[in-house]
């Protein structure tokens, strides 16, 4: 089996003459959690749609697990690969079981057997919320939500997980519990790659780190500690001071760079 998840190479995106991704070479390993930081407007959403099949590429390679995305079949990719957008809402009172169970659609025909119900089970365990199976989504807090996506994403029983921003909006307690599941889930053989703008939050929970600038993944010059303020005032424009909080490094931001 191969040791990387998904990989990326020499790929260009755009929209008519607007370019949104140039030349753009990553490789996410397997069993890890991956964040990918950067400002916004630097590609990364773009990015994880097309490594999701929500968007054609033309230009350069995107492979899961060793295989051209673009050559796989839509049922292949499900199979493979499952996708939590930054943006999700329920107007239907769907009881939390019944929301999760839609995650299962694309391999049960709509009619759900009883394998199906037994994966809704323990992905509802797993994420610690088998107290809220038989309330309404519509009811929930939305930290209790974003689980119930999750879990909605688990039962496809991927072997990676793309999650576009899974702690925004979210209080600092949700924010850890979320963070700590995820990073629980690679303990079972899963890949989880990440979108976040929290680069406290990231380098406290991730095992790598990548940062978008200007339509493409950057990388320092030489071996890299997270802290370096210098290399993230270079991806986000901004001046930042390391500080030392009960034994762990912290980057605090400061002004905007001219």
């Amino acid at each position: 089996m191969t040791d990387v998840a998904i990989e990326v190479e020499n790929l260009s995106f755009g929209y008519g003459k607007t370019p949104i991704l140039e030349r753009v070479d990553v490789a996410f390993p397997a069993n890890r959690f991956s964040v990918l930081l950067g400002r916004n407007g630097s590609g990364k959403s773009t990015l994880f749609n097309i490594m999701a099949g929500l968007q054609k590429y033309q230009y350069g390679s995107v492979k899961l697990m060793g295989k051209e995305r673009s050559k796989m079949s839509f049922s292949d990719c499900a199979r493979v690969l499952g996708f939590l957008p930054q943006f999700h809402k329920s107007v239907f009172p769907f009881q939390v079981k019944d929301v999760v169970l839609t995650g299962r659609a694309a391999f049960s025909a709509f009619s759900p057997k009883k394998s199906d119900m037994e994966k809704v089970g323990q992905a509802i365990e797993e994420l610690g919320i088998s107290h809220l199976a038989d309330r309404p989504y519509t009811e929930l807090s939305g930290g209790e939500q974003q689980l119930v996506m999750i879990a909605r994403v688990l039962v496809q029983n991927p072997r990676i997980i793309l999650l576009d921003e899974p702690t925004n909006h979210l209080d600092v307690y949700y924010q850890t519990y979320v963070l700590e599941k995820l990073k629980k889930l690679t303990e079972n053989d899963l890949t989880v790659i990440a979108i976040m703008h929290d680069p406290n939050m990231a380098f406290l929970y991730a095992d790598q780190c990548y940062f978008m600038k200007d339509k493409t993944v950057v990388t320092p010059t030489e071996a890299f500690d997270y802290h370096d303020s210098n290399f993230l005032e270079y991806v986000y424009d901004v001046h930042f001071t390391t500080v030392q909080v009960n034994n762990k490094m912290m980057v605090v931001p400061g002004r905007k760079i001219n």
